[in-house]
């Protein structure tokens, strides 16, 4: 497990966490932070997935606004600072950071060449557009904000996306969560699953909203996806 550095596209050099398999081959994930930055819970994720066969990295999306950034204990405070670098993340530029790791994490020694992305919240809407807009082999989205934003790309998706969605989210409420659900209906390699007892980041390892059943029903149905798409 180990601190990388990922060469951007506008020559820059950003960092990442990585977490190698036993025997350093396999297929990969990109692991898509939440607005916490590359925090314990995203580097259990990696370390988790490392585990069960993957090389897995996740990217420093803040790294333009403020590199390193590690929000773990959620007070009110971080909570601020984190809201404050959502506001001004930028979408296209993370996206194209994204693309950067994509290419990155292909040419790393061990990678089989399969690369996945999984994301939560922030991270969630951008695996969302990693499968729009990239030639990722499979895509998980967690709970994904503003995805009404960018239907008009859902027929862009060639590879296959999972999409968790919790029915208690306030970030997308049921006329929104329906809308979703009907455009991704129009496209085969989607699947969505909605979680009625859940909120918003259900998956996150002691967070407020934490569900562990529907934490582990998510986590075993990825789990299952990767395997399928990455490993079979």
């Amino acid at each position: 497990m180990s601190d990388i550095k990922i060469h951007s596209f506008d020559n820059k050099d950003f960092g990442a966490y990585c977490a190698m398999p036993e025997g350093g081959k396999g297929p990969a994930i990109i692991v898509i932070q939440e607005i916490f930055g590359v925090n314990n819970f995203m580097r259990q994720m990696c370390d988790a997935f490392a585990a069960k066969g993957y090389i897995a990295v996740c990217p420093d999306l803040f790294w333009r606004q403020k590199p390193g950034i590690q929000l773990n204990k959620q007070t009110p405070e971080e909570w601020d600072q984190a809201m404050d670098l959502y506001k001004g993340f930028d979408t296209e530029s993370g996206v194209r950071d994204l693309l950067a790791t994509l290419a990155h994490v292909r040419k790393l020694p061990g990678c089989s060449g399969k690369v996945g992305a999984v994301g939560y919240c922030l991270g969630g809407k951008l695996a969302y557009l990693m499968a729009t807009r990239s030639d990722v082999d499979a895509s998980v989205g967690y709970y994904g904000v503003e995805l009404d934003k960018y239907l008009d790309e859902v027929h862009d998706i060639r590879m296959p996306l999972m999409l968790h969605i919790a029915a208690l989210d306030k970030y997308t409420p049921a006329p929104v969560r329906e809308k979703l659900l009907k455009a991704f209906a129009r496209n085969p390699v989607i699947t969505a699953y909605v979680y009625d007892n859940a909120d918003h980041a259900f998956a996150r390892t002691g967070g407020d909203h934490y569900n562990a059943e529907a934490a582990k029903l998510a986590n075993d149905r990825t789990d299952q996806f990767f395997a399928e798409y990455l490993q079979g």
